[in-house]
């Protein structure tokens, strides 16, 4: 049987890695949409790994999650008199794309980010001032005249090839920490796309060729084959921002990402160099010499439904967080765990001090169960909904858990794994609420600062709790003034405390949701593979990828 398993894997998986390509190959859980990084789509995740392999923003992220220069050698932050606030950047001048000639220039900025403004992901860049007036046109189908007209207006200008400057509309403080990651701020070679059509814009971006699309990052695209879906890098030498070498060590010349559904056994069949482990069962059994771990800025979290008795209560949802047992509710199902009752990662610049996350409900199980005590509606069975399917989070797991612990405090739940996860919990009864009472759910980081942690929970985030309407709306409408507070404050120090005040009115005062723990990722990697490694915001990290040093070759040994 083994024998006509492996031959139908040789024949049947041309795609999957065992056809001669050289290079490194990696396997990635979903190839990109799109290579436009400026125009974008909005399933925004898939193209991350490629985008950071190839571009690079103004600004990148240190080793603690602080903002450090990356195209942007420095800047200047200061308020215009209107009380905007306005950054002047000043661009290294020993970066050029990739054909090695072509310098970046401050006008790559401008004509990128005005394209990103009219793409798909456009309102990522409404902080910026006149965006919403652009915005606005597009919505109501104005004259393509009117639109460019407004574009020009926009606070995105040249002042000289070296220098970019932009105004935001207001300030805010994590804007910084977005440049550094989120791939539509990144610049475009305007020396190659001006007076493009549209047609002829796809065309460079869909159909790499030439030495096209021209990269910033130490590899740029070869090769895009959707069919076969893989995406082929190559290394690019001109690149300012290369690995850091040690003696012996290379840079990989070819790198391809590939996806296959079965990663691991062609891991172990030494087809592949890297897998993500995606099962927490897997992670559950003999654990590989080659595992590694890191620690993602993210929180996994329990929902509760507001608008539904008895859960509309602050002081019912307190005491259910308080039932749970966050060490226990993780015991053994991962090699490593970190639990926690807070939303914000210690990790994350701006987290909640030691004394401030004691504030919080944490775990104090006869507390709880005094607080529950003869409660009305808990008669009923609570229905805890989460996301059907493995992964890296052991969710089965946590939910039975889950149901468990709350059992011990006098609370039944009944678990409902959802293949439709996203409309069950949106989705309402007939008498108006919604309808599940629980639910799970992973949040990660989009960047480095606190703020990208609490527009979930904003009026208009994707949260489906309910709570705006909790207290007529003023504890909301209090959330909110706080995150617009500190968001505005350039102080450190002072926006941090905003934020600690605004944590304590989503997790205490108004206990809309219960923090479990903060999720780590897990993968396999070859041990020729150095600084291959995946990034905080759970993206595939090939920025200081390099080869060890061959057997016999000088240099340290892998």
């Amino acid at each position: 049987m083994l024998v006509l398993l492996g031959l139908w894997l040789a024949a049947a998986c041309g795609p999957c890695g065992f056809q001669p390509d050289p290079g490194i190959k990696i396997i990635i859980p979903a190839m990109p949409t799109t290579l436009d990084w400026n125009y974008s789509d909005p399933a925004s995740w898939s193209n991350y790994p490629v985008m950071l392999a190839t571009q690079k923003g103004l600004t990148t992220l240190g080793a603690d999650h602080s903002v450090q220069p990356g195209l942007a050698e420095r800047w200047e932050r200061e308020r215009d008199a209107l009380g905007r606030e306005r950054y002047t950047f000043h661009l290294r001048q020993d970066v050029r794309w990739s054909d090695g000639i072509t310098p970046l220039v401050a006008q790559d900025f401008v004509f990128g980010w005005r394209r990103a403004m009219l793409g798909r992901e456009r309102g990522e860049m409404a902080e910026i001032a006149g965006v919403r007036e652009v915005l606005a046109l597009q919505e109501r189908g104005a004259p393509t005249e009117q639109v460019q007209a407004a574009l020009a207006r926009t606070g995105v200008e040249a002042l000289d090839p070296r220098t970019l400057r932009v105004t935001l509309e207001r300030p805010r403080s994590y804007f910084l920490s977005r440049l550094a990651n989120v791939y539509l701020f990144f610049p475009a070679p305007s020396a190659d796309l001006a007076g493009k059509s549209d047609e002829e814009l796809r065309d460079y971006f869909d159909r790499p060729r030439d030495g096209r699309p021209l990269a910033l990052g130490p590899y740029r695209v070869e090769r895009w084959d959707r069919a076969g879906e893989r995406v082929r890098l190559v290394h690019n030498p001109a690149s300012a921002f290369q690995p850091p070498l040690e003696p012996g060590e290379r840079p990989a010349p070819v790198v391809t990402l590939m996806k296959s559904e079965i990663g691991s056994a062609l891991y172990e069949r030494g087809r592949v160099d890297f897998v993500f482990i995606d099962s927490a069962l897997a992670l559950r059994g003999r654990r590989p010499e080659d595992l590694q771990r890191e620690p993602l800025l993210s929180t996994y979290f329990l929902a509760f439904n507001t608008e539904r008795p008895p859960l509309d209560r602050p002081e019912v949802r307190r005491a259910i967080s308080r039932a749970l047992d966050r060490d226990a509710l993780l015991a053994g199902l991962l090699p490593e765990v970190r639990p926690s009752h807070v939303l914000l990662p210690p990790e994350l610049p701006g987290s909640a001090t030691p004394e401030e996350a004691a504030l919080l409900p944490r775990f104090d199980r006869e507390r709880a169960r005094a607080e529950l005590r003869g409660v009305p509606g808990l008669e009923r069975p609570l229905r805890l909904v989460y996301k059907a399917g493995d992964s890296f989070v052991p969710e089965v797991a946590i939910a039975e858990r889950v149901a468990a612990q709350l059992a011990e405090v006098g609370i039944t739940v009944t678990l409902d794994a959802r293949s439709d996860f996203s409309a069950e919990v949106a989705r309402r009864t007939p008498e108006g609420p919604r309808a599940y009472d629980l639910y799970l759910r992973r949040l990660g980081a989009d960047y480095a600062h606190p703020n990208t942690f609490f527009t979930l929970f904003e009026r208009e985030g994707n949260h489906q709790t309910g709570w705006e309407a909790q207290g007529g709306g003023e504890p909301m409408t209090r959330f909110e003034r706080l995150l617009e507070e500190a968001d505005a404050q350039a102080d450190a120090g002072q926006a941090r405390a905003l934020y600690a005040q605004a944590q304590a009115v989503l997790l205490e005062e108004q206990a809309v949701i219960a923090p479990l723990y903060h999720p780590d990722r897990y993968y396999r990697s070859r041990a020729r593979l150095r600084g291959l490694d995946v990034d905080p915001f759970n993206f595939l990290a090939l920025k200081s990828l390099r080869l060890a040093p061959e057997a016999g070759e000088g240099g340290s040994k892998p």
